[in-house]
């Protein structure tokens, strides 16, 4: 993803010195106070886990692997010029829909089948990111931007007050959880609308894990939210 987003900003800056001077298209829509429009795209959940630091000689853990999974997400956006055209503020409400995977390598045979378990988590979020965007000076009908913010997010699909099964033990989280959000992306300007392209890297600033002393649950210090976000947006 980092190499995708170095690749991006050669792309920009290549387009921006080779493009002839053309007609701009829509050459008033940055000086339009909202804007409004939609994002659907891609993303790819994971954790940054903390398991005890005596999870060996307590539970004969030997490691804990967290797997990203693929999702997706669909959301509208309102965004608001602060001043000048070159920096705006963002808000994009999105359902997106996610999944984690944790591996369990143990010596205990007794709840990790043959030393090995896999834990799948699975989320269905209502996230809420607002982010200033820092765009170049357009160059015809292209601009690159920047972007920094954060996000609330609701698990709509949270068990932290589910009952635990204790033969088939779950991972629980918290049911809300706050990212910081730092990103970036390309714009072209269309006849009738605006087309974006844009990376984000989302990464909690809180421990989200619910310690309830399952099997699954014990080894495990903390698990923080990350992820990455791959979106197409419209804009009219």
């Amino acid at each position: 993803m980092r190499s995708f987003l170095s690749f991006l900003f050669i792309v920009s800056a290549f387009i921006s010195f080779s493009q002839k001077m053309k007609q701009p298209r829509m050459k008033n829509f940055d000086k339009k106070a909202f804007s409004f429009g939609f994002t659907l795209g891609i993303n790819s959940s994971d954790f940054t886990v903390f398991q005890l630091e005596n999870a060996y000689e307590s539970y004969g853990l030997v490691s804990i692997t967290n797997k990203s999974q693929p999702g997706g997400q669909l959301g509208i956006l309102t965004s608001l010029k602060l001043g000048t055209p070159v920096l705006r503020l963002r808000l994009m409400p999105c359902l997106s829909f996610q999944e984690r995977v944790l591996e369990y390598r143990s010596l205990d045979s007794t709840n990790f089948k043959n030393g090995m378990s896999e834990e799948r988590i699975n989320s269905t979020c209502l996230d809420i990111p607002l982010t200033f965007i820092f765009k170049t000076k357009r160059f015809n009908n292209f601009t690159a931007y920047a972007l920094f913010g954060g996000q609330y997010s609701i698990d709509l699909q949270s068990q932290q007050d589910a009952s635990q099964n204790y033969i088939d033990p779950f991972i629980k989280l918290n049911r809300y959880d706050i990212q910081g959000q730092l990103g970036a992306g390309v714009e072209f300007f269309a006849p009738f609308f605006k087309f974006a392209i844009e990376l984000k890297y989302s990464h909690g600033v809180q421990n989200s894990f619910i310690q309830d002393f399952s099997p699954v649950a014990k080894p495990v210090d903390q698990l923080y939210n990350k992820g990455w976000w791959f979106s197409i947006i419209f804009e009219s």
